[in-house]
């Protein structure tokens, strides 16, 4: 194979690779599938209401990926629970809940897309009150509410979430589908493969024979 091919191929052959690992495959939760987290959710002993909403948030799969968009306001001293020490801050046993976090994510393809520091209070506010301040905004991809599921109802993602609660005076987090994403990394992923590609075969169409 000519290197000329192979300029094509290799790239090709990772933006696949990439595609298949980055994009769910398996569709829309199928009945079995809800019925088995719903036994998880209920052994773990969540309220019904909360059983309810997810089960509406399971039906209504579209096999997408999608986004959890997360408002938060951590405490000024964070509550004592599990292994939490004195004198810790809530940014540190924020961070001991997402180093749990981070590894569940990026194995199933997921990551915090967007994070950032508050640097106002609410500029905008309607029918909800208490929500003038916040610490801090993140948005984090899900390659599918199957991936979600799965850490969230691992035992070890509830010994750990104690932590975000401890930390955490108050939260809103809920799942958006994006309808623009400019920053889709699958897009991202093509272009920089194909500005390589190009590079490298004007490298070697200028290269004296």
């Amino acid at each position: 194979m000519s290197g000329r091919t192979l300029i094509w191929v290799i790239p090709t052959f990772l933006y696949v690779a990439f595609f298949a690992w980055y994009t769910n495959l398996a569709g829309p939760l199928d009945a079995d599938e809800i019925s088995h987290y719903l036994r998880r959710f209920e052994e773990a002993e969540l309220a019904p209401e909360r059983i309810a909403m997810l089960r509406r948030f399971m039906q209504e799969d579209t096999g997408d990926d999608f986004y959890v968009v997360n408002a938060l306001d951590l405490r000024a001293e964070p509550e004592r629970v599990g292994e939490v020490e004195p004198g810790e801050t809530s940014e540190e046993v924020m961070e001991r809940y997402m180093a749990h976090m981070y590894p569940e994510l990026f194995r199933r393809a997921c990551h915090p897309a967007i994070y950032g520091l508050a640097v106002g209070p609410a500029l905008d506010l309607a029918g909800i009150e208490g929500a003038e301040e916040w610490t801090a905004a993140a948005m984090v991809r899900y390659r599918s509410r199957r991936d979600l599921l799965d850490i969230a109802t691992n035992p070890a993602f509830r010994a750990n979430h104690i932590y975000k609660l401890a930390a955490l005076d108050k939260t809103i987090a809920y799942p958006i589908e994006p309808v623009i994403n400019l920053g889709e990394p699958r897009f991202l992923v093509a272009l920089i493969l194909l500005v390589i590609s190009f590079g490298l075969q004007l490298a070697i169409a200028r290269k004296p024979s």
